[in-house]
């Protein structure tokens, strides 16, 4: 069972200690449990629930009214809700739910509405990253296992694969060619999946490795296919330690491509790359040099 503290409520609903504090004391909204020591502590129900209250405080609801529904009420409400068009914090509490229950026939409900309601790209910045970016303190707590990790994951990239899939194959014959690749040691696909994504919307010709790729492997495809950019995330691997070894060999055995890098391990270091490397830290400075780099005509 999941322990969490009410900074990490806090974190996941949206809602302030300070007034979860309050909705406690005054409405029994929450029913902390204690550790051996005397800890407080909130379970996954009560994970649930709040997400559950939040989604109809956010709504309109009255706190006084929530508290007065049975569990069975507050179900039945919240069903209400997400009939209509949802915002982004509503999907996103939907999708910690349904993370935390292993409910996929949930995740793919609310994943596909943020989809159809939103449009695929904005449902990536608006609501997939930002879910993602909330459950990373479960991660660190924790508070998921990584079968809950590759239980979103496989979903999430199931959604990627279908948005890829569906876009028309017809690159503009003078676009600059991108080799999309994971360095080896490095599974995390999800931000090259929607990098991909982007780049074949934009009219970018694309050759995708996906993950794993040793750098001999990469060297030799890149010798073939002569792309104008290689294109990489660096979430775990190769390591803060050994970056800039695996930068200076891949600028040393391929001298005519550019670098297009991103991820956790760049992060406290994107003034110290070489030249022929750019570092996008966030989702909006990527968007921002894909449109100055290339547009797709009219």
């Amino acid at each position: 069972m999941a322990h969490y503290s009410i900074k990490e409520l806090e974190h996941l609903s949206g809602i302030k200690a300070h007034t979860l504090r309050i909705w406690e004391q005054r409405y029994q909204l929450l029913a902390p449990k204690r550790t051996a020591t005397n800890i407080r502590f909130y379970d996954d129900a009560d994970l649930k629930n709040l997400l559950n209250v939040a989604l109809l405080y956010q709504e309109g609801y009255k706190i006084s009214k929530i508290a007065n529904f049975t569990p069975e009420q507050i179900a039945l409400e919240v069903i209400k809700v997400t009939q209509a068009d949802l915002g982004q914090d509503q999907f996103i509490n939907q999708l910690i739910i349904a993370m935390v229950e292993l409910d996929e026939g949930l995740f793919e409900r609310a994943l596909s509405r943020a989809v159809l309601q939103l449009g695929f790209p904005h449902s990536v910045q608006q609501v997939i990253y930002p879910f993602l970016n909330k459950i990373g303190l479960l991660w660190q707590t924790g508070n998921i296992t990584p079968a809950h990790e590759h239980f979103i994951s496989q979903l999430i990239r199931q959604k990627m694969l279908v948005a890829i899939d569906g876009q028309r194959l017809n690159p503009l014959p003078d676009a600059p060619k991108i080799l999309l690749y994971l360095p080896e040691g490095e599974l995390h696909e999800l931000s090259l999946l929607y990098s991909h994504f982007q780049f074949r919307a934009m009219g970018f010709r694309t050759l995708y490795l996906g993950q794993h790729l040793p750098l001999e492997d990469l060297v030799k495809a890149s010798q073939q296919y002569q792309p104008h950019y290689l294109c990489s995330v660096f979430t775990t691997a190769p390591t803060r330690e050994d970056v800039e070894e695996y930068l200076r060999q891949v600028l040393q055995q391929l001298p005519d491509v550019q670098l297009l890098l991103s991820g956790y391990v760049l992060h406290p270091q994107p003034h110290n790359l070489p030249p022929r490397v750019r570092y996008f830290e966030t989702l909006e400075e990527f968007a921002q040099w894909l449109s100055e780099c290339r547009l797709v005509p009219a």
